[in-house]
């Protein structure tokens, strides 16, 4: 058989069931190949937009998500999409073609070292130079993305080595995936004794718990100690909002009324915590409370994080093993209700907001109230997404996808295609800005293409208002943020969905019911009164914790 053939074979083996990509000159023996494979290429409009899509799939099954380019162009444009999921820690293997081997040493047509200009931003990559060599990278490439911590992997395949005849007569390798250890006896006995000697104990969870699903090990281990959780952007839905322990989502600014809880722990367990997200000064700004790091991995070297105790490995192994040792706590502080009542408070009290342009907390109190806990929101990278991060709450994890590592403008649309392919049973929001959706709206066709049942929220405000937020903290005043922005619904009409438009705050409800009823994808554009953002950075930084 030809070696793309057996490369495919390869990809089958490791249970690969769709691949995002765009076909090219140099990869036509392995799109060829794939005629007669169980598995469904995706047609995609731009490479960056399959690979946030294999992001989005290898982040909520933990199986690498794949996606394909040919060579040059093709590769340099998925570099984002794979940096993305690189940093925001999620299992993907991208596949570049590549011009015969007898061109790469010198000077050719599109023709670049791929795997140098993908090494930053991947965990492992390699060229295969003979079709011996194909099963064994095919290999690795799957199982260094999985192990932990995950990434993204990369190969390279020469047209002429995918051309050749393959003497393999067998699919490739068996898998055995790596088992996790746990942390010693003493470390556990070490880490139990710390938690029994603090008064104020605050648990920090990342996107390791809810990566690992690990929410079970992590409520029964609070609920153990009586202590408060506080979730990373990419940690929401940890554990549900409506949690009597839970204090939601840390990190938008230095101070917040979670603050008031963090700046009184004399111990910080930090679960699944990746530093990539946020530095450790955005929750702890002093830089002097002590650490106990619960991950799968030694903690990143960080003059803010001052580990005093180490509990490496398999987190749920580790938080059921510590559930089972430390001593058991009868009360909750008063400050966790008090501050939970505050968060509360604000995000109900939008529920009648009639403002227009519709406010940012009156449009994510409707669109948690419209969608169901089980249903999926994606938040692109904006102003929006500081919002959702702070008030979209979660009853459960991976329920709320937000890209905090390299944060990338763009990726909601073409990551609520790869979540809906996923889980076709739910709903699935991608929620953008105006200056997001441009960036990967074409793969609105690719959504139409497969009658993808997706809503794709745009907050429109003419703008890009993150940095128009960062401008007048900084400044008073902006420089170069407006834009013109087309009619979105007649845009999404072009592309065949269905298009809608919010005119008045009363209806918003009523339109993002509709929007999530309608079979196919859905455009709703809403304009967002951004007025609020300076207000709320204002409000926060005059906040007293008497209370």
């Amino acid at each position: 058989m030809r070696s793309a053939e057996f490369f495919v074979k390869c990809l089958e083996n490791e249970g690969v069931h769709y691949i995002f990509g765009v076909p090219g000159e140099e990869n036509i023996d392995v799109m060829d190949a794939l005629l007669d494979s169980n598995i469904e290429f995706i047609t995609t409009r731009h490479e960056t937009g399959a690979a946030f899509m294999a992001s989005a799939m290898g982040r909520l099954t933990g199986q690498p998500g794949v996606c394909l380019s040919t060579l040059g162009p093709g590769a340099t444009n998925m570099v984002t999409g794979v940096a993305t999921g690189n940093m925001d820690q999620t299992p993907m293997v991208a596949i570049v073609g590549q011009a015969d081997m007898n061109r790469l040493h010198k000077e050719s047509h599109q023709a670049y070292d791929l795997v140098s200009m993908y090494n930053p931003v991947t965990k492992w990559g390699a060229r295969i130079p003979t079709p011996e060599t194909i099963s064994e990278i095919v290999r690795k490439a799957f199982k260094v993305a999985k192990d932990e911590k995950p990434g993204a992997t990369l190969i390279e395949f020469p047209e002429d080595v995918a051309k050749a005849e393959s003497e393999a007569t067998s699919a490739a390798l068996a898998i055995a995936d790596n088992d996790e250890p746990m942390g010693t006896h003493e470390s556990i006995q070490g880490a139990a004794e710390l938690i029994k000697t603090a008064e104020f104990p605050v648990i920090l969870v990342g996107n390791g718990v809810t990566r690992l699903h690990a929410s079970e090990e992590l409520v029964r281990f609070a609920e153990k100690i009586q202590a408060p959780v506080a979730e990373t952007f990419m940690g929401k839905g940890a554990i549900s909002w409506e949690h009597s322990l839970s204090l939601m989502t840390v990190g938008l600014s230095d101070k917040d009324y979670v603050s008031c809880v963090l700046d009184q722990a004399d111990l910080i367990l930090s679960i699944g915590y990746d530093m990539a997200e946020m530095p450790p000064t955005r929750w702890d700004p002093s830089g002097k409370i002590p650490v106990l790091h619960i991950d799968t991995k030694n903690a990143e070297v960080d003059a803010s994080y001052r580990v005093v105790e180490t509990l490496c490995g398999d987190i749920k192994k580790n938080l059921a093993a510590l559930t089972e040792v430390v001593p058991k706590r009868d009360q909750a502080p008063e400050i966790i209700k008090k501050v939970r009542d505050r968060i509360l408070e604000e995000f109900h009290s939008f529920a009648e907001d009639t403002h227009f342009p519709v406010k940012p907390q009156k449009i994510i109190h409707d669109l948690r109230t419209v969608m169901n806990p089980e249903d999926i929101a994606l938040s692109d990278v904006g102003a929006h997404k500081m919002w959702m991060a702070r008030m979209f709450h979660c009853y459960q994890p991976n329920t709320c996808l937000i890209s905090n590592g390299l944060a990338s403008m763009g990726v909601a649309v073409p990551g609520a295609i790869g979540a809906k392919l996923t889980h076709p049973d739910k709903k699935v929001v991608a929620v953008c800005g105006d200056g997001g959706f441009l960036m990967t709206g074409m793969e609105l066709e690719t959504a139409v293409r497969l009658n993808l049942s997706i809503v794709i929220l745009i907050w429109r405000d003419n703008g890009y208002g993150l940095i128009e937020w960062k401008q007048r903290k900084a400044f008073q005043r902006t420089s170069h943020i407006e834009f013109g922005d087309p009619d979105f619904v007649k845009l999404a009409e072009s592309f065949g969905a269905k298009g809608l438009r919010v005119e008045r705050t009363e209806e918003l409800q009523s339109i993002l019911r509709e929007a999530l009823e309608h079979d196919g994808p859905v455009v709703v554009e809403c304009p967002v009164d951004y007025s609020e953002n300076m207000k709320l950075t204002k409000r926060l930084a005059q906040l007293d914790c008497d209370f």
